[in-house]
């Protein structure tokens, strides 16, 4: 087993990777010069614009969300092989459209699907829970036949930078073992940023991924391009890793669903990772979808393989149904934190807490303020782990290659890794994030003094990012998320509006409280912005993805009955 760094210019080598990708693209499925044209003059991709590039039988088949989907293939409404031909269509027309795909493997998905049919036609019983359904994959899991770059030119034919593993091509993660066993069809894996510690995506092998939604604005990151296919209907469902907001953040960008569990929930056993040596504050496996039923069907069913018993990084817990909130049983209680004290939101961001705020009181239940410990201190601590091995694993996998730091890490990179954190430091953040953690949980339980309903806030409610979707290279603070990931809260992505000029007007009476926010708050482009997704995050207590996802519903639908009434 190896590490060796190429002779030939990364630039060819990320030139060949992505002509490879496209090549299996199927010719009948290419978009012409004008329609590409067309596409790069429009802010928005999504709706119909992709639909009119479809037949009508494509367009009624990913119309559907994922329990439809289930469902139509269950009552022989369509075929395995229909649904998949259509997605992967409709996957190869979205990545044409706004780069968001690394790896195609349509005729591996395509040969699952009729043997999927087949299995159906003579058993008369499904697969699994999953069965036909296409399910797409951010690309740091491992798929049998198929690479896994995760963004770094030096994996291009390696298993993880290495050769003469014997994995190369020939290994799976064990999710994906565990989707197939469930009758899912994986067809194809999804950007994301160098390093995978971005809000945006961009990498030196596939280049930058836009909002399709608005592509004046990026889809988020790091599970940039999962968000931008669900955003353009490529896909239903997927999977996607968070360490610092990576599968929330695109998902408000993109105006999409997601949740991010605690991390021991589901298994992250040969998922390739940014310095996996780092496990104070562990990446979660998340899970995306363009509904919250389906972010359940999916989950629910990973839970039925029982991944405990193949990693004993998981806890014993299969899905609980007795643990979600049944409506109408009592009111809830939000805590309701629309700034973290740090960065101010942006107006679309702000206006969407509002309205959050004001449907939930409505649909009869309460709020309070939410004031917590310093948000500021978990970020300083957060940081303190992401970078305490000086960046050696990412120059490591940089030097493979010689390829450059793209242009949105150099600020915080620079031109080669610094000493690691000294142990005794480390040490000391350890504790810090103990204390945190714990300090945190005491706030938490002494709201039940003033929420009046016998218990403490049942969920938080706060922005996902102070900007709706971020100008290119303008992504300045990850506080909002990466607050929940250093106490491994169970959180759910939920979209409530978009941005609109003409009523999220520029405050030039705010005054910044920091360098950072003035750099924020200036950012903030109305023209630029308008149209853009806005999206917050619900937030629960460790383990508790059951009651998050439940209540994350109860608000979306509140919100709904906002929009719908008088």
């Amino acid at each position: 087993m190896t590490r060796m760094t190429t002779t030939v210019p990364w630039q060819d080598q990320a030139q060949k990777k992505r002509a490879d990708t496209w090549s299996k693209i199927p010719r009948e499925w290419l978009l012409d010069d004008q329609v590409m044209s067309e596409a790069k003059s429009r802010r928005k991709l999504t709706g119909k614009f992709i639909e009119n590039l479809l037949a009508a039988n494509e367009q009624k088949i990913t119309a559907l969300d994922s329990l439809q989907l289930v469902s139509c293939m269950l009552n022989k409404t369509f075929s395995a092989e229909e649904v998949a031909t259509a997605f992967c269509k409709r996957a190869a027309v979205a990545h044409q459209l706004n780069n968001c795909l690394h790896e195609i493997f349509f005729d591996q998905a395509l040969q699952r699907a009729r043997e999927l049919d087949q299995h159906y036609a003579k058993t008369g019983s499904v697969l699994g829970p999953l069965h036909g359904l296409p399910v797409s994959l951010k690309d740091q899991f491992h798929v049998k036949g198929v690479e896994t770059t995760m963004g770094y030119v030096g994996w291009i034919g390696t298993y993880e930078g290495k050769r003469g593993t014997g994995k190369e091509l020939n290994s799976n993660s064990q999710l994906v073992d565990e989707l197939l066993s469930l009758g899912a069809v994986l067809y194809c894996k999804t950007s994301l940023p160098q390093t995978l510690l971005l809000g945006e995506t961009h990498n030196n092998v596939n280049g930058y991924t836009m909002n399709p939604v608005n592509q004046l604005v990026s889809c988020g990151g790091s599970s940039g391009g999962e968000a931008a296919l669900q955003a353009l209907r490529g896909s239903t469902l997927g999977v996607g890793t968070d360490i610092g907001g990576s599968v929330r953040i695109p998902a408000a960008f993109c105006g999409t669903y997601s949740i991010k569990p605690t991390t021991t929930r589901l298994s992250y056993k040969d998922v390739a990772n940014s310095n996996p040596g780092q496990t104070n504050i562990p990446s979660s496996i998340g899970l995306m979808g363009i509904t919250l039923p389906s972010l359940r069907l999916l989950m629910t069913a990973i839970l039925s393989t029982q991944p405990w018993l193949r990693d004993p990084d998981v806890v014993p817990l299969p899905w609980r149904g007795d643990h979600e909130y049944v409506k109408a049983s009592r009111p809830l209680c939000f805590g309701i934190m629309a700034t973290d004290g740090v960065v101010m939101p942006h107006p679309p961001i702000l206006r969407g807490m509002r309205l959050v705020k004001e449907a939930i009181e409505k649909a009869g239940h309460k709020t309070i303020p939410w004031e917590p410990p310093s948000h500021a201190e978990a970020t300083n601590i957060h940081s303190d782990f992401m970078s305490c091995d000086g960046g050696a694993n990412i120059f490591a996998q940089l030097r493979l290659s010689k390829e450059p730091v793209v242009e949105e890490k150099k600020h915080d990179l620079g031109n080669g890794p610094v000493p690691p954190l000294p142990l005794l430091d480390f040490q000391r953040s350890c504790l810090r994030r103990k204390a945190y953690r714990a300090s945190y949980a005491a706030y938490w339980n002494s709201t039940q003094e003033k929420t009046s309903t016998g218990h403490p806030v049942d969920a938080v409610i706060m922005p996902v990012a102070p900007t709706a979707a971020v100008l290119p290279g303008r992504y300045r603070h990850f506080g909002y998320t990466v607050i929940n990931n250093l106490l491994d809260s169970s959180c759910v992505c939920i979209p409530v509006t978009h941005a609109d000029k003409n009523v999220d007007i520029f405050d030039h009476d705010y005054k910044p409280k920091n360098e950072t926010d003035r750099l924020n708050w200036e950012g903030y482009d109305v023209d630029k912005y308008d149209g853009a997704p806005v999206g917050v995050q619900v937030v629960g207590r460790v383990l508790q993805e059951e009651w998050t996802l439940s209540v994350a519903e109860t608000v979306v639908d509140a919100l709904s009955e906002v929009h719908q009434g008088p």
